[in-house]
């Protein structure tokens, strides 16, 4: 699963694609190939684990971001989002918009003028737009279907020609598709479209290195006018993580540095790559061990079974139950076989919906 990185041309997206990956992809002005990475997913529980077991490794669960080619030059002026530009986006399973708010003389704003809230707006016109249109497109087609259609496929017809009707109306009213009622067998019927609207979005204000004690105040903005159920939102500096990623120091040499510049609490870059793991619906199980500490991804509720395949299709296959212990029980008993004796490390079976957290021990037989 990944996340497609956007947003106006200069908007520093590479420069945030680079601090998430602690990659060394060209800043330039008009990239023409994307940029694939993956990106650590902060989780202090790991740490606490790894002192407990003293592993040989220990591994975090990852995001796949990719930073996508510049944005037609005309983007949010004369030009919309189409063509490549288009199925780059529609391959995504989640949206990351970067709106500029850093000064750069050198680099001039293609508006001319520094709003990053306006260019959030601009961002998601262009992608209610863009979706618009692939509606406008379909439901020509269904009109023209109709003519020689049977009884049962006019009946088909009929149901997709309301259905899209009905999105059309909530699109043009401001409703995006992820934030509209739909049933299940609608959802199956939609999701060949790859809709942009319907995708889960993380919005990120890029701000400068002379902005950090304004930082509070732009996501508390984001809070108040951006978020939703299925919109997330942070704000961070995006050269400042870069630098910070490329020096290659630990998290509290890095977070010692933050603190320096008057940047405090957990940084934005890790909100938001928390952040694009939860759009993605991934939580992770939990495996431990002398040999290794790790985090797995996947989906929220995945049955037992399922998860073990994530392991190693030889557990899933085998598979006959799981040992689990929630991570809190593990961390007030201090060992499994404490875990165990006090009766909070449990059986579970195949159908067992995974928690994240949990740290299960597969029992299988091949």
């Amino acid at each position: 699963m990944e996340i497609a990185i956007i947003g106006l041309p200069q908007c520093g997206k590479t420069t945030i694609f680079n601090a998430a990956t602690r990659g060394s992809a060209e800043v330039v002005a008009y990239a023409n190939k994307p940029n694939i990475g993956v990106a650590k997913v902060p989780d202090k529980r790991l740490d606490v684990l790894e002192g407990m077991f003293n592993p040989r490794r220990t591994v975090h669960a990852e995001v796949m971001y990719v930073d996508i080619p510049a944005a037609p030059e005309g983007l949010g002026k004369t030009q919309g989002i189409s063509g490549e530009y288009l199925n780059f986006l529609q391959r995504a399973d989640a949206l990351l918009i970067v709106a500029r708010s850093f000064q750069d003389p050198s680099v001039p704003h293609v508006a001319d003028s520094l709003d990053a809230f306006r260019d959030i707006d601009t961002m998601l016109y262009e992608l209610t737009f863009a979706d618009l249109e692939i509606l406008e497109r379909r439901l020509q087609r269904v009109a023209d279907g109709f003519k020689g259609a049977s009884g049962a496929e006019r009946d088909a017809l009929t149901r997709e020609q309301a259905l899209l009707d009905r999105i059309k109306n909530a699109l043009e009213g401001g409703t995006h598709l992820r934030d509209q009622s739909l049933t299940d067998d609608e959802k199956r019927l939609l999701s060949g479209f790859q809709f942009l609207t319907s995708k889960p979005l993380i919005v990120v204000v890029n701000a400068g290195e002379d902005q950090l004690d304004q930082i509070a105040d732009m996501e508390a903005r984001l809070t108040s006018d951006v978020e939703g159920t299925n919109i997330k939102a942070a704000a961070l500096c995006g050269k400042l993580e870069m630098e910070l990623a490329q020096m290659g120091q630990d998290e509290e040499e890095e977070a010692d540095f933050r603190a320096s510049m008057g940047v405090v609490g957990e940084s934005g870059l890790n909100r938001m790559i928390s952040m694009s793991y939860s759009a993605l619906n991934l939580v992770s199980f939990l495996t431990v061990g002398e040999d290794e500490v790790r985090a797995w991804p996947i989906t929220r509720d995945m049955h037992a079974q399922q998860a073990a395949g994530k392991i190693h299709t030889d557990l899933e296959r085998g598979f006959i139950r799981g040992e689990v212990v929630t991570y809190d029980d593990l961390c007030k008993y201090g060992t499994l076989a404490e875990a165990r004796k006090k009766g909070v490390l449990r059986q579970e079976g195949k159908t067992y919906p995974v928690q994240d957290g949990d740290i299960m021990n597969i029992l299988f037989n091949v």
